[in-house]
């Protein structure tokens, strides 16, 4: 099915409101939510909504959440999301590092305790729309979900990998990935009758190679919270020791240096850890070389032969361009049991029938 973003942005919203957030918690969680799907990143979007309504019941997921500055200095702080929305408490660290990088030139963020902090490239084009270049290695603690390189067992998180760069005049170069072969949650949307994922993205425990969602869910089903994914098998690392050695980083900074913990081992309460590196080009960069070199280059990338015809090379962040445009256009496809999920989830916070009929208009 379509539907339209501002209706499902509406609904959304109701439900995080329904369930105990602030009015503006609830509208930015929702917008983070929509906008992960406007831009292609089903896996980021609402199909999270029930299981972050479960945590918020569970207690592991606290509304409306203000960091905690645990060390600061001119150009370096740490500081604790306290398990507060990731939508809520990464932005506010991504300020902090926002306003050190312009005082200082360049500034380091450790964010530790926090809930999902969905698309990092939304923080990524926060710090792009400010002028600055960011790098961000993240972790989940308590998220055990991919094998490293040479091996069947879990033992990283999807430990995503994200950098922005601004040009001026033109949208930011947003390159964004989970470590893994596909995301989990793309594992989630593939469960939930969505689109499948590659062939051989996930590895059972004797090596077999599958796509079949089973093999991380087992019979705990897609909407069990983290520690619930019973099933032995597990997502496979991207890249083969390339991606398997990068993601193993992110646990270390994300994870480790943060304080956040990473993915394991044993049972830990989920959360992600986020290190920043927020720099100013204007402090690298006073003749202002970088910007027109990056425009002379990007085009030359760009001008690559393509590898099939009537093919192009796109550079980081232009896919999810075009598909918030056609999104935005058309509506945002959901398949309909993420749909009556979501549904489901606006029921479970006590919205009546006629309410939701409302909402959706």
């Amino acid at each position: 099915m379509l539907i339209q973003a501002d209706a499902l942005r509406r609904i959304v919203s109701a439900i995080f409101a329904r369930a105990g957030c602030s009015a503006a918690e609830s509208e930015r969680v929702a917008r983070s939510l929509v906008s992960a799907n406007l831009v292609g990143h089903d896996s980021h979007g609402v199909v999270r909504v029930p299981r972050y309504v479960q945590m918020m019941r569970d207690g592991r997921l606290l509304p409306d959440r203000t960091i905690e500055i645990v060390t600061d200095t001119p150009v370096l702080a740490v500081v604790d999301g306290g398990f507060g929305f990731g939508q809520t408490v990464a932005p506010q660290a991504v300020r902090l590092g926002i306003d050190k990088a312009r005082r200082n030139g360049a500034a380091v963020i450790a964010l530790r305790n926090a809930g999902h902090v969905g698309r990092v490239g939304d923080w990524a084009e926060m710090a792009a729309e400010a002028g600055l270049v960011s790098v961000h290695f993240v972790n989940a603690a308590g998220s055990i979900l991919v094998a490293p390189f040479g091996g069947t067992e879990r033992r990283f998180s999807t430990a995503p990998f994200c950098a922005g760069v601004p040009r001026p005049g033109e949208p930011p170069l947003i390159l964004d990935f989970a470590t893994s072969v596909v995301a989990e949650g793309k594992v989630l949307v593939a469960a939930k009758g969505g689109k499948p994922v590659p062939p051989g993205s996930l590895i059972e425990p004797d090596g077999r190679l599958t796509s079949d969602p089973a093999t991380l869910y087992g019979d705990a089903g897609p909407d069990a919270p983290p520690e619930k994914r019973e099933n032995r098998g597990a997502i496979r690392a991207m890249g083969e020791h390339k991606g398997s050695g990068l993601a193993l980083i992110c646990e270390l900074l994300g994870g480790a240096l943060t304080g956040n913990g990473t993915a394991g081992p044993g049972p830990r309460p989920f959360a992600n850890g986020m290190l920043s590196i927020y720099m100013d080009p204007a402090a690298f960069d006073a003749a202002g070389f970088f910007p027109e070199e990056m425009r002379r280059y990007l085009d030359f990338v760009k001008s690559a032969r393509p590898a099939e015809a009537g093919g192009e090379v796109l550079l980081p962040g232009e896919p999810e361009q075009r598909s918030r445009a056609k999104r935005l256009a058309e509506g945002i496809p959901l398949p309909d049991d993420a749909w009556n999920s979501i549904l489901a989830a606006a029921r479970g916070a006590g919205l009546r029938e006629e309410e939701i009929r409302a909402i959706l208009g």
